[in-house]
């Protein structure tokens, strides 16, 4: 796939990944593809017109200023893309919140992924000058919090390393939106990937918890590379590992999500408040499929 050039006022190059409650931001890249790019389940960076570079600075700032001119007033969100943004240094995130600042003064939100392995450079006062600079959200695909299952995957993330990352997001008054794959673990590993995904959850206090099932669109092959004894949970199965990651769950103020379009069943609430009604929905899917509604395997998907 060839490099697309969008002659105003943003240069994309395809394909362009965001989370789903991004959906009517400005996506706008300040680095291309991802620098870890080695976990075995990921293919969002996986074509080579996506290889891991930094933006160049001059091109960033002259998007921000192009996209000023062109969208006004009307520009309320904007995603730091590609994959994990925060890898730049401080004072080059700060240059661009500065700008963004400047062409689109109605942004209300500036978010971005994160990688945890990205913020062990960054102190807590970075964060915070990045925060009070218009930084409010990132997102961190923990995929899970079990050791055991990060090094099957090849995550490069461990569950000290996810939790040091997220305490100090919190610290700097940076709202967190962390991600947890259903199935991740298999057959094999699925009771320890849901009870340290909630302990990891736990410890940290997310504002935001969400859930996707894990899939292969382009095949499992590189994934069970290192992987070999791994084998899919059904439909019943993702819905038990679920319920325990819910029942394990104790939070006191978090948005949950499970509704992307990987899940069978759509779940929405906040924990741990409405953690009863989430494990009745869960209980009657598990004995009962059959009267609940659940997402058709058409609609299904990435």
């Amino acid at each position: 796939m060839a490099e697309t050039d969008y002659t105003q006022p943003i240069r994309y190059v395809e394909p362009v990944f965001r989370p789903p409650s991004e959906a009517h931001s400005l996506i706008l890249p300040v680095t291309d593809g991802c620098s870890w790019n080695k976990c075995t389940y990921c293919e969002m960076y996986t074509a080579p017109q996506k290889k891991f570079r930094a933006r160049d600075e001059g091109e960033v700032l002259e998007m921000i200023r192009k996209s000023g001119e062109m969208f006004g007033d009307r520009v309320r969100r904007v995603f730091l893309a590609d994959g994990d943004a925060l890898i730049l240094p401080t004072h080059r995130l700060l240059r661009i919140l500065e700008a963004i600042n400047e062409h689109m003064p109605h942004v209300e939100r500036v978010s971005s992924y994160c990688l945890p392995r990205n913020l062990k450079r960054k102190s807590v006062a970075d964060l915070t000058q990045l925060r009070e600079a218009g930084l409010q959200m990132a997102y961190i695909g923990a995929e899970s919090g079990d050791d055991e299952v990060l090094q099957k995957v090849n995550k490069g993330e461990t569950f000290d390393s996810t939790r040091s990352a997220l305490d100090k997001l919190g610290e700097a008054g940076i709202s967190r939106s962390v991600m947890i794959l259903n199935g991740l673990g298999g057959e094999v590993l699925s009771r320890q990937h849901a009870e340290n995904s909630a302990r990891l959850a736990n410890a940290t206090q997310p504002e935001f918890l969400a859930t996707l099932v894990v899939s292969f669109p382009q095949g499992e092959t590189r994934f069970r590379e290192n992987f070999p004894e791994w084998e899919p949970l059904d439909q019943i199965g993702l819905f038990r590992e679920m319920r325990r990651f819910i029942e394990a769950l104790e939070l006191e103020q978090t948005v949950f999500r499970s509704d992307h379009a990987s899940n069978w069943l759509v779940l929405k609430g906040t924990l741990n408040a409405d953690k009863s009604r989430l494990l009745e929905q869960l209980e009657l899917a598990i004995r009962q499929p059959e009267r609940v509604a659940l997402r058709p395997e058409w609609a299904r998907g990435l």
